[in-house]
């Protein structure tokens, strides 16, 4: 027996049979003996016997490889996401490559570069906050590579994507503030760059019109992280804004609201209520708990790995792009719960 990774010919040598005959029985063949197939998977099991990834990969013409470009490895969102990409491409035999933009436009460049030097089978991507040129996505489709957008799409590019409706979600939480009698409600919008942040303020605006309350220019901030969210609130304050509540586009700016306005002595949710987006861990463990929007990471991982090795595995690559529209669920906890007299 050989001291290095055990072979199909080890294992037909040690079972006085011919390496075709193990081949095929690993493979359940119909021409092999019930008796010869167990004594060869048993053998196989008691010596750790290992497929050659490699060999594989030139018979199928695949590397059994997909690639995951991702703006932030850190966001709850993003690592649920990953959770469900790796569970479905696992299952399936593939495995995983995840890079990270760091929500920078040229390392997401590199990371496609990288990706298509390792010749992945597909790629999963969600756009960096920098993003407005798609070249390098165009380069992933010339060279025949599948691509399945996902949470950030590129508006208009012919590829298969998955996202939630951020319109609807976001009208939505607007809606539940209104119920709450809040009547001034500004909103922490993202980048208008990003389909998302465009759609959530829309959806915020939609339901302030429909309610017939005040939309104000002013009460806008672009604003999609702590810090931002700090100093967002620092300006209402000093303007002597009459806010009486706020709807940020993520949670960690929903958070950075909540304590600068719980340090400047205003009380959540009683003098202002404040709703997030995303429905991370830390959602649950603020003071109040944070009303949020889930917007089942781990459904979308699973549901846009399940599209891209669709197409990887199809002899015909060149169906109908699809958009899967994921539902995304208002999640009420005490940061915006009025006591109405």
């Amino acid at each position: 027996m050989s001291n290095g990774l055990i072979t199909i010919k080890d294992i037909a040598r040690e079972l006085k049979i011919s390496p075709s005959t193990v081949s095929r029985a690993l493979k359940n063949h119909p021409d092999i003996s019930e008796e010869t197939k167990i004594a060869v998977n048993e053998l196989a099991k008691k010596l750790n016997y290992q497929p050659n990834a490699v060999a594989l990969s030139l018979k199928q013409r695949r590397s059994n490889t997909i690639g995951v470009i991702i703006p932030e490895i850190v966001h709850y969102f993003f690592s649920s996401v990953i959770s469900g990409i790796e569970d479905v491409a696992y299952d399936a035999g593939f495995n995983v490559i995840i890079c990270q933009s760091n929500e920078k436009y040229d390392r997401e460049v590199v990371n496609t570069r990288t990706l298509l030097a390792n010749r992945v089978d597909g790629i999963l991507v969600s756009i960096s906050k920098e993003t407005v040129n798609y070249e390098h996505f165009e380069n992933i489709k010339e060279n025949g590579v599948p691509l399945v957008f996902y949470d950030r799409i590129v508006p208009g590019f012919e590829a298969d994507q998955v996202i939630v409706d951020d319109l609807d979600a976001a009208y939505r939480a607007t809606r539940h503030m209104i119920e709450e009698g809040c009547k001034k409600i500004a909103h922490f919008a993202g980048p208008q760059n990003l389909l998302i942040g465009q759609l959530r303020k829309e959806g915020y605006l939609k339901a302030l019109r429909e309610a017939g309350l005040e939309t104000r220019k002013e009460w806008i901030f672009e604003a999609d992280n702590f810090e931002k969210a700090r100093l967002a609130v620092l300006n209402i304050l000093d303007e002597k804004s009459d806010i009486d509540g706020i709807f940020a586009v993520n949670d960690t700016t929903a958070i950075g609201a909540m304590h600068t306005l719980q340090k400047k002595g205003i009380k959540v949710p009683e003098q202002v209520a404040v709703v997030g987006f995303s429905d991370g861990r830390l959602s649950g463990i603020t003071d109040p708990a944070l009303t949020s929007v889930d917007q089942h990471g781990y459904e979308m991982g699973t549901v846009a790995t399940e599209i891209l090795l669709k197409r990887i595995m199809s002899s015909n690559k060149n169906y109908a792009f699809e958009t899967r529209i994921l539902n995304a669920d208002l999640i009420v906890r005490g940061s915006s719960v009025k006591e109405i007299s």
